[in-house]
């Protein structure tokens, strides 16, 4: 059995050199941290955090960094600060193939 072609662009997700930048959209005070999904052209991530005084996305780039086996440093938010839409750039995702291959099962 072959494996599926994985995609190296896709509308939520794009590359530039080592490093992935995804369009979010976040859902913060969630009841836990979790990814949700593919949601159109953004991947809907739930955080437990409370959008006050930029705990958000303290929280946002602590858990991405986890779940990319990255350091905190290697997480950071290009735009969107105060919104729930973000971009989010990685650097270096160390699990980014298991990580899509996850995510794009259907």
């Amino acid at each position: 059995m072959s494996t599926p072609a994985i995609p190296a662009q896709a509308a939520w997700y794009t590359w530039q050199g080592d490093a992935v930048i995804l369009a979010l959209r976040i859902q913060p005070k969630a009841s836990r941290d979790q990814i949700v999904g593919v949601l159109g052209q953004q991947l809907k991530i739930c955080i437990t955090a409370p959008p006050v005084d930029g705990k958000a996305n303290a929280h946002l780039q602590a858990f991405l960094a986890k779940t990319f086996r990255v350091a905190k440093n290697q997480v950071s938010v290009l735009n969107g600060e105060t919104g729930r839409n973000k971009r989010v750039r990685i650097e270096a995702p160390a699990n980014w193939q298991q990580f899509l291959a996850e995510i794009t099962q259907t």
